[in-house]
């Protein structure tokens, strides 16, 4: 049976990852959280100590960056690595989200990323959640959903997701941070965040994850059914 590639964009927590995360365990395809590239490399930005005005040093140490994604069963997770350490909870601080849309606006990282995310797709049987999965990492992907919800229930989401992960952080914090990564993510000169022309809209603001995995699963298997 042939697979597909499914590209899953919209604004920060719009509830992407979660809906990626299980929509790959169920059709048994590989996820790929591309915002976590652009967080790691954030990372590695902001350990060296790099101002992120000089985008020549940026750009010079793009060479030393090694980024890959691997799933941990004895803990059911998706984890990130940066040069062979594990740091998915260091790129998920406040601290990393502050920073991570404008290293992200940065031409030359962008395409550096870009370059990375494209070569998960080779054997299709994907998913990738993101801002501009369907509009620049996989524009002919069979299925593109675009996600979105009300600002207040992102900004809660958001809130809970770091509380339950021992994160000190206010409420007022993360509306601020979502309301400037929203700002930067649709404005930025290279591959803005916006819908793909033939993404399907998914307001999920008064879904479940169970109800949205369900309208999502109907789409993806009948897209399937199509190539086979």
């Amino acid at each position: 049976m042939q697979s597909i590639i499914i590209a899953i964009d919209g604004p920060s927590s719009s509830g992407k990852s979660t809906l990626a995360k299980q929509l790959a365990a169920t059709l048994k395809y590989n996820y790929v959280d591309s915002g976590a590239f652009y967080r790691a490399a954030t990372l590695y930005f902001h350990e060296l100590g790099i101002d992120l005005q000089q985008h020549q040093q940026l750009i010079a140490a793009l060479k030393d960056i090694h980024i890959s994604n691997s799933y941990n069963p004895s803990t059911d997770k998706w984890q990130t690595f940066l040069n062979g350490r594990n740091v998915e909870s260091e790129i998920r601080g406040i601290t990393i989200s502050n920073l991570v849309s404008e290293v992200s606006a940065i031409p030359e990282v962008r395409s550096f990323i870009v370059s990375k995310l494209r070569r998960y797709g080779n054997e299709k049987g994907i998913v990738m959640d993101g801002r501009d999965i369907g509009t620049v990492v996989f524009p002919d992907a069979e299925l593109k959903i675009y996600m979105t919800a009300d600002e207040k229930v992102r900004s809660e989401r958001r809130f809970r997701e770091l509380k339950s992960k021992g994160v000190e952080v206010t409420e007022s914090q993360i509306s601020e941070n979502l309301a400037g990564r929203d700002l930067l993510d649709k404005t930025r000169i290279m591959a803005p965040l916006r819908k793909a022309d033939d993404a399907i809209v998914l307001d999920n603001t008064n879904l479940t994850e169970q109800q949205q995995l369900e309208q999502v699963l109907k789409l993806a298997r009948l897209k399937i059914s199509e190539r086979n």
